[in-house]
């Protein structure tokens, strides 16, 4: 979540920036990520092996190319440090919950199908912005 910046309601547009670029890369990362879903949910329904199996045989995709770009970007310090430099109880909770999600959305689309999480998904966007806006109060309609 990033605070609003008082200085950025006064602010031009950046000549930079360009609407169609920006209005085809949504585009493009919305019809990925359905593609990516319907592929997933063809994945898991497709064979007869277990939620846990193709969960690891996925994730060994993530890790391996997650664990290439931390050797890319940050290789010597995690060679000097070791790789779990810094890590406190905060980032062990939301490694757990990262996990724990990621086991739930493959057993909403083993018993489910991919729509039915995409309704879900949707639904969680919507509370999480109606209790940010209740919680925080940071946010004045106009």
């Amino acid at each position: 979540v990033q605070m609003p910046d008082e200085s950025a309601a006064t602010q031009e547009p950046s000549k930079d920036m360009n609407q169609f670029v920006g209005l085809v890369a949504i585009l493009s990362a919305c019809c990925s990520s359905g593609f990516a879903g319907v592929y997933f949910e063809k994945i898991l329904k497709g064979t007869k092996q277990s939620v846990w199996l193709r969960n690891v045989e996925l994730g060994m995709f993530s890790f391996v190319l997650g664990l290439g770009g931390v050797f890319a970007n940050d290789g010597k310090t995690v060679m000097e440090d070791g790789f779990f430099q810094n890590y406190n109880n905060v980032t062990w909770l939301v490694i757990s919950l990262y996990a724990f999600g990621g086991l739930i959305v493959a057993a909403v689309i083993k018993y489910a199908d991919n729509i039915l999480k995409t309704f879900a998904n949707a639904i969680s966007i919507l509370l999480t912005g109606m209790l940010s806006f209740l919680i925080f109060t940071d946010f004045h309609l106009t």
